[in-house]
């Protein structure tokens, strides 16, 4: 089963209310006004309908709305990854109150109305002259369908989001190409500017070095000379003067060792100092005046320093700058390889629009199939010569689901010609063929708990018999609900819980209390004949009861 519990309180006429609710098929019946649909009203409401204070019962502050149900595996990823806490059932809460205000929990964890919406569509599926189906949303009619015929999507998906990929990348590719073209050529004119200069990677150190040297050539000619000068200078030479106090230790050093030591020194001393004279020398008869080198260096030197102010860098990284733009270069020359992003997005086209065929081809089989089982069932619920179609149609986008759009379409009388089920008149009628899906598909949907409200508007006699009988096939395999007027549709059902209000002074209340024995046969007497129970009512009540449990016997 799914729905397990329900507990209202303060909701429209409904003061508390604790409700345990059965596997199978369950009726509520009551007079006209009592609240049979507010139940309904109420899991609408808790499943994130549109908060309204004007269910808040007249004098209370706010609506309290909980439901436990039997947690079904299509939720268990879904709560796992939304931090809900996945228990022996899941427990929904929602209040609501006087301003409107609206707060809701699964599990005791705060839930948006969005979350309360998305977990309602596995939980139940209500159908309804208002209420919301899913038979109007295209997702749910699609996977009908792929279940009645065993279409499975699941290799499709991973195929449809690697062409999603490829024509991704692709796109973003053929899109950039002007911006890498011009970005491309904004390098290449950068490069070939700094290119013509090319800068050595310790150039500019050299022609700092060389630039000083030649512009102060007189000044150090000057000094070289001076100091060459000052060594060799015949009166006053230093070469002269230690050569002459080496001389004079040495040759008094036979009378006193330590002149050895001494001597020794200054011998060192004079020969580098002859060393120094013969560098100056040499030097001196390199070393000449360059202005035309100068003007060279100077020119040079000033394209140096003019690239590095338009480019902000500092002269000595002109060299690294153009090597990272040579390399940046090199990289978008291959950036952009449409060829063979190309080649990979024809492939997974093709290998999603081989897979894509397969899928419809088993849709296109099933569709007739399908709509011939509902059209069969459709006879016996007062749409004799009604038809049911299955339309696909091609997409303008494929999607992981294939490349079909399917709709259902519906003739309620012959010659009617079919109109998406969504738009049928009758809300009655919509119901029914409703139920005429559920009963076809009932094996197939995800939703545990199905639950109808007046399906059987406007219909009687052999029809309502059909109704029940349908409803009580469908509750073998799901949880039925159905708020019902008809006695032969309660008489079919597995429990059967009476609606009524009572009045005391100002206030109304409404409650729900399960009918069984003698109360159960009152009840479908009262739907019989009237508030006016005669031996003829009740005995037509027990035979209806009696007759509907020798069907579902054997059955």
């Amino acid at each position: 089963m799914a729905l397990k519990r329900i507990a209202l309180r303060d909701f429209v006429i409904v003061d508390r209310l604790e409700l345990d609710l059965q596997k199978g098929f369950t009726v509520l019946t009551g007079e006209t006004g009592a609240g049979k649909s507010i139940l309904i009203d109420a899991l609408q409401m808790l499943l994130g309908a549109r908060a309204d204070s004007g269910v808040i019962r007249e004098g209370a502050e706010h609506t309290d709305i909980c439901a436990e149900f039997d947690c079904p595996f299509s939720l268990t990823s879904w709560l796992e990854d939304a931090g809900i806490p996945q228990e022996d059932g899941l427990l929904l809460r929602r209040t609501i109150d006087r301003q409107g205000k609206s707060r809701a929990w699964m599990n005791g964890i705060p839930a948006t109305a969005t979350q309360m919406r998305t977990v309602g569509g596995h939980l139940l599926d209500i159908h309804g002259q208002h209420a919301w189906q899913s038979l109007m949303r295209q997702e749910a009619v699609r996977s009908l369908l792929d279940a009645y015929g065993g279409v499975d999507t699941a290799t499709l998906e991973p195929l449809w989001s690697r062409w999603r990929d490829d024509r991704k990348a692709l796109a973003q590719a053929e899109a950039t190409q002007h911006t890498l073209q011009q970005e491309r050529e904004r390098l290449q004119w950068q490069i070939n500017e700094v290119q013509k200069l090319g800068p050595g990677p310790n150039e500019w150190d050299e022609l700092n070095t060389q630039h000083s040297r030649i512009s102060h050539a007189q000044a150090l000619l000057d000094s070289a000379q001076k100091a060459l000068t000052t060594l060799e200078s015949e009166d006053s030479g230093a070469l002269g003067q230690l050569s002459l106090a080496c001389h004079l230790l040495q040759a008094q050093q036979h009378l006193d060792p330590e002149f050895q030591s001494v001597a020794e020194v200054l011998q060192s001393c004079l020969d580098q100092a002859a060393d120094a004279a013969h560098s100056l020398q040499s030097y001196l008869r390199h070393i000449e005046l360059d202005p035309d080198r100068l003007l060279e260096l100077d020119s040079r030197m000033a394209l140096w320093v003019s690239l590095s102010r338009k480019y902000k860098r500092a002269p000595e990284d002109l060299a690294m700058l153009l090597q990272g733009w040579r390399t940046e270069l090199a990289k978008l020359d291959t950036a952009a390889d449409l060829e063979s992003l190309g080649e990979a997005e024809r492939a997974s086209a093709a290998a999603y629009s081989k897979a894509a065929l397969v899928v419809s081809r088993k849709r296109a089989k099933s569709a007739p199939l399908l709509a011939q089982s509902i059209t069969q069932a459709m006879q016996g619920l007062g749409m004799v010569g009604g038809r049911f179609e299955v339309l696909l149609e091609t997409t303008q986008e494929p999607g992981m689901h294939g490349v079909d759009s399917v709709s259902f379409l519906v003739a309620g009388h012959p010659g009617a010609t079919p109109r998406p089920v969504g738009k049928v008149a009758s809300g009655g009628e919509l119901s029914r063929i409703s139920l005429a899906i559920s009963v076809t598909t009932s094996q197939l949907g995800q939703a545990p708990t199905l639950i109808f409200d007046e399906v059987d508007s406007g219909v009687g006699g052999s029809v309502a018999e059909t109704v029940g009988r349908l409803m009580q096939q469908l509750g073998r395999d799901r949880q039925v609900l159905a708020v019902t007027h008809l006695p032969q549709v309660a008489a079919c059902a597995d429990h059967h819980l009476i609606v009524a209000k009572t009045t005391q002074g100002d206030n109304t209340t409404s409650h729900v209390v399960a009918a069984k024995g003698d109360k159960r046969v009152a009840e479908m007497a009262r739907m019989l004949g009237g508030e006016r129970q005669s031996r003829a009512t009740m005995a037509h009540a027990r035979e209806m009861l009696n007759g509907s449990k020798s069907l579902l016997g054997k059955a």
